[in-house]
């Protein structure tokens, strides 16, 4: 199956993570999580990396933007999803959470 293009927002279910090990400084992937009125469980954590903003002459530090997860959920369907580390639009309400790409289950 191809790679889409989704680029939204999802919402993230947090219940089982009390459990699951963690790093000071590091959102906690949730095991389950909704999106377009679905929800998906995952089932295996297939990489994970972080974006760093560029930096400039006139500011030479990086900063971290986002945590990646390559991820497959119990259908079997494989999703790049992605936390923002800072929201984007003052005064909104806006999701952290992010549905970028999906491969869907071979059925």
């Amino acid at each position: 199956m191809k790679e889409a293009l989704i680029s939204e927002a999802i919402e993230p279910l947090f219940a089982e993570e009390a459990d699951r090990p963690f790093q000071v400084g590091e959102p906690i992937l949730p095991a389950r999580f909704r999106w377009r009125e679905t929800e998906y469980r995952v089932a295996d954590i297939l990489g994970t990396w972080k974006e760093y903003s560029p930096g400039s002459r006139q500011m030479p530090d990086r900063y971290l933007r986002k945590h990646w997860f390559h991820v497959r959920t119990d259908d079997g369907s494989e999703m790049k999803i992605y936390f923002e580390r800072s929201v984007r639009s003052k005064g909104t309400e806006r999701s952290r959470w992010w549905l970028f790409t999906l491969i869907p289950a071979e059925r």
